[in-house]
């Protein structure tokens, strides 16, 4: 893949490509390679509509987790610490001729989007009650049962595939296909694989540790910061292979052992 490709798909699709891949040669191809897809900004209902039906096109990769949550998360650079008398947290879809249509977040601050066809005619978009630079809203797949620091890998899996869908739908049709010409496929979460050190997922927080586990057999993951990095198309590791991620102390203390959990 050329250096010129690479730079026009991060610049369409906000690509992170490798900080070496500026000092490469452009007939040096194979030294080039894409780290991963942000997370597109979820806005237009157009848009999470086509991340319900990748849900149910690709369920069988998590056949326990019976919805697709989307959740309201906090940019990193913002101040988090709640100001007296500020309304609670809302959010809720908007569309033309005054459709209007709440969804209720849970303490967690996720919520389900549900199929509307009104909702579809009003051509509707996601809105809350903040500035909406300070938030986004991501969409979660989680199987029931596992304890918070772990993330099960068909979930995540399942996950990439509602992510990009969610952002073929916002780039539109001319774009998603330039972009499945550069990567050469279609699927972009396949694309993602061991040699491209995966797809990037975000944690709550930072990270000391990611280990993929599945049996007697580990596999330490990269991470960086709140990120770290799995395969989605490794057959050696099934859906029910777990990842296990190990939080940094949160004072930093020298010595301290690293949380496991939120």
């Amino acid at each position: 893949m050329r250096l010129p490709s690479i730079l026009m798909l991060a610049m369409l699709v906000g690509v992170n490509v490798s900080a070496s891949a500026a000092d490469t040669r452009p007939d040096s191809p194979e030294s080039i390679h894409v780290n991963a897809i942000r997370k597109p900004e979820v806005r237009k209902y157009t848009a999470i509509v086509a991340g319900l039906d990748a849900f149910e096109r690709h369920h069988r990769m998590a056949p326990n987790a019976e919805a697709l949550h989307f959740r309201v998360e906090r940019r990193a650079w913002t101040d988090k610490t709640p100001k007296p008398g500020e309304a609670p947290l809302a959010l809720r879809l908007e569309g033309k001729d005054d459709f209007v249509m709440p969804l209720t977040l849970s303490d967690a601050f996720e919520t389900i989007v549900p199929r509307s066809s009104a909702a579809l005619a009003a051509d509707s978009e996601l809105v809350l009650n903040r500035k909406r630079r300070m938030y986004r809203v991501t969409p979660l797949v989680r199987s029931p049962g596992l304890p918070e620091n772990v993330r099960r890998l068909g979930d995540l899996r399942l996950e990439c595939h509602v992510l990009v869908a969610i952002g073929k739908e916002e780039l539109g049709l001319m774009r998603t296909l330039f972009v499945n010409s550069v990567l050469l496929t279609p699927n972009w979460c396949n694309f993602f694989n061991a040699e491209r050190e995966g797809f990037q997922f975000e944690a709550p927080e930072r990270l000391a540790r990611a280990t993929l586990r599945e049996g007697d057999r580990t596999k330490d993951l990269p991470v960086e910061g709140q990120s770290f990095r799995t395969a989605m198309n490794d057959p050696d590791w099934s859906d029910d292979a777990l990842i296990e991620l190990a939080f940094e102390p949160v004072t930093g203390t020298a010595g301290e052992t690293p949380r496991t959990g939120p």
